[in-house]
């Protein structure tokens, strides 16, 4: 085990300087973003008012699917490549490849919507003021906040993230407030859930279909994943982590919906406006706008610090594996990929372009192409977790000595790899979203036939080496 420990801590080369509060609340940073205040409009009106809450209530159970195997994983090889180091050692070299790449541009697509959301916001308030100067000044933030050593960054999200937290705790309260009339607004009552339709005007299997949307929302509880290789005692931390991570988002995201479905009608929900601006404008708050706004924004430029800090590590992962560019391999002094970070930050900011091609559809579409990239990934950590287990016992390891283990296996990723690949399907069943397959099929393609064509052979003789410590480790020290 300690052998294993000094493997991984060898091919990391980052500084542990994470806490486990700080891998708790960069979860929750990475989770709580446009897609639960913004975003969650849209399900609302997809699904209706029970089958958004059924729906996210079917979310929150998946995501602790797949965090129950990622933490087997991320304990017992808490590296920085996270599932892509995992799906290239215990699937195959392409899904790790596949994998990887498609995380990053996810994570570097979601600092483009977060930008957005935010200087959408923003513009509202300084509207003289050019959107680029906004961009400007984000850029400068999360280039300092993401090179500084890991602490400085874990401790920042720690206090951005917290803020969010209160605030969907405060606008329950008041919502629920609302909802009873123990405000100057007059009880709404179960008007909302049981007129218009009832709770599921378009049926139950709307509730399935707005699950990629609302797999959008719950993108982030994996960085823990990540997070770990950065972690001071992931075998402490990460099993924590995963487990107060998982029961709070879910918390957090039914009780909101809950209090959101009784307080707006499903069929004027949608994405131009924060519905939790509605709670504290129905309360009678002075300035509920100007409240929820700064919520809104400190939660999105909180979500795509966490995107950058996750991506940029991913990447230089990657780096170090033949997958990306070899400069991107080079630490600095402070042991942060800097040229990670620019690099991930660049693209990011590239994609704010695709905003001027179609302001009016951006945001769907993106939340569907990431919603498609995150339940690929959460089926492939679900596999990877069964070949890690697999070999593991082959190797001659002891389950019971794990540091933590994925309750009832096999059963569990069986259901997350199955539900995962079903959600990806239901895309073709919704026609708003369907552009997403249009789309997202050729890009997976290309990245494949890149790999087979021209990467195979370079990945695979760099990977050999590493491959072979890990597996003789496992065979060696953990049995």
């Amino acid at each position: 085990m300690d052998k294993l420990k000094e493997i991984v801590d060898k091919e990391a080369g980052l500084k542990r300087g994470m806490r486990s509060r700080h891998m708790f609340m960069i979860s929750i940073g990475g989770v709580i973003g446009t897609g639960l205040f913004v975003g969650s409009g849209y399900t609302i009106n997809q699904a209706g008012p029970g089958g958004a809450v059924l729906a996210y209530m079917l979310g929150g159970i998946l995501v602790g699917i797949v965090m129950a195997s990622l933490g087997e994983l991320a304990t017992a090889m808490p590296v920085a490549g996270s599932f892509k180091t995992y799906a290239q050692v215990f699937i195959s070299p392409s899904v790790g490849f596949l994998s990887a790449w498609l995380y990053w541009i996810n994570g570097a697509i979601t600092i483009t919507v977060e930008w957005l959301a935010a200087v959408i916001i923003l513009q509202q308030y300084f509207p003289h003021i050019p959107s680029v100067v906004f961009y400007v000044v984000f850029f400068i933030i999360y280039l300092v906040l993401n090179i500084m050593a890991v602490g400085v960054y874990g401790e920042s999200e720690f206090w951005f993230a917290s803020i969010k937290v209160i605030g969907i705790i405060v606008a329950s309260a008041v919502g629920i407030a609302v909802i009873f009339g123990w405000t100057s607004h007059p009880a709404i009552g179960a008007t909302n859930y049981l007129h218009h339709g009832g709770l599921f005007p378009h049926g139950f299997g709307a509730s399935f279909l707005a699950l990629v949307s609302v797999c959008f929302s719950y993108s982030g509880t994996e960085l823990i994943g990540i997070a770990a290789g950065e972690s001071r005692d992931p075998a402490k931390s990460v099993p924590r982590a995963v487990r107060t991570t998982t029961l709070r988002t879910l918390l957090f995201y039914v009780l909101a919906m809950i209090v959101l479905v009784g307080i707006i009608p499903w069929q004027s929900a949608g994405v131009n406006d924060s519905p939790f601006a509605t709670i504290f404008q129905l309360a009678g708050i002075p300035s509920a706008h100007v409240i929820m706004d700064i919520i809104v924004v400190t939660s999105a430029l909180s979500a795509g610090s966490s995107w950058t800090y996750a991506s940029s590590r991913l990447i230089w992962s990657m780096s170090l594996d033949g997958m990306a560019p070899k400069f991107l391999s080079k630490l600095s002094k402070r042991q942060v990929p800097v040229r990670s970070v620019l690099f991930t930050m660049i693209i990011g900011v590239a994609g704010l372009l695709l905003y001027k091609v179609s302001p009016d559809k951006l945001y769907t579409w993106i939340l569907s192409g990431i919603g498609l990239v995150v339940v690929i990934d959460w089926g492939i950590i679900c596999l990877a977790q069964m070949g890690f287990r697999r070999k593991y016992v082959r190797s001659g390891g002891k389950v019971s000595e794990l540091p933590y283990r994925t309750p009832l296996y096999p059963v569990l990723p069986l259901v997350g790899i199955l539900a995962n690949a079903a959600i990806a399907v239901s895309l073709w069943f919704v026609p708003g979203q369907r552009i997403t397959i249009y789309t997202g099929v050729p890009i997976i393609a290309i990245i494949m036939l890149y790999y087979f064509l021209f990467a195979r052979k370079r990945i695979l003789a760099k990977q050999k080496e590493n491959r072979e410590k890990i597996e003789n480790s496992l065979s060696v020290e953990l049995s």
